[in-house]
């Protein structure tokens, strides 16, 4: 009788503590893979870009780096115009013009999407490594296979005359436990 009673104790205590999925939670899930969406099929987003998005109650927050004040404009745009987005708060920062930080991107990108390692990333419709260049700085964003294919990016993203590398790549695996962890 009593390890019922616990059994039940703990079934309701895990009910009760179960986070509610509202639907409102399920517009947000909705709108954010709609402005993933929109962004990915954005033609002038490059390897050179890079966007993060975070919905909640239909307020979008848009953060990244991008390498034109238009490209800003029409990201902000088009995620203002998905259905479910009452604001879009955008703290997207153009990147400044630089003869050299534009020669670094390109030859960083040779070198990465060059490799054959990475052969099948170059050939993706949206080549999952974003290389982002500040001043002098380089910080590499997106999603690797493994573990391995992020530390042989960082690797061929040095040596170019860079001030620093920063390596925010994440593997898949990591991605997937990232949104297992938010539903």
């Amino acid at each position: 009788m009593k390890a019922r009673f616990s059994l039940g104790c703990a079934l309701v205590a895990a009910l009760v503590l179960a986070p509610v999925v509202t639907a409102q939670d399920r517009r947000d899930v909705r709108v954010s893979e709609e402005v993933a969406d929109q962004v990915n099929r954005y033609t002038q987003f490059t390897v050179f870009d890079d966007i993060s998005a975070a919905v909640e109650g239909g307020v979008v927050t848009v953060t990244g780096n991008v390498t034109m004040p238009y490209k800003k404009k029409d990201i902000e745009k088009r995620i203002a115009a998905i259905d479910g987005v009452r604001e879009v708060r955008s703290t997207i920062e153009v990147l400044p013009v630089s003869t050299f930080d534009e020669d670094l991107r390109r030859r960083i990108a040779r070198a990465i999407y060059g490799n054959p390692s990475f052969w099948s990333y170059a050939s993706m419709a949206r080549p999952s490594i974003h290389i982002i260049v500040k001043h002098g700085r380089v910080t590499l964003t997106g999603v690797v296979n493994s573990h391995v294919d992020r530390m042989l990016a960082r690797s061929l993203a040095t040596g170019f005359g860079e001030l620093s590398v920063t390596n925010d790549l994440r593997t898949d695996e990591e991605v997937r436990t990232q949104r297992a962890s938010i539903f």
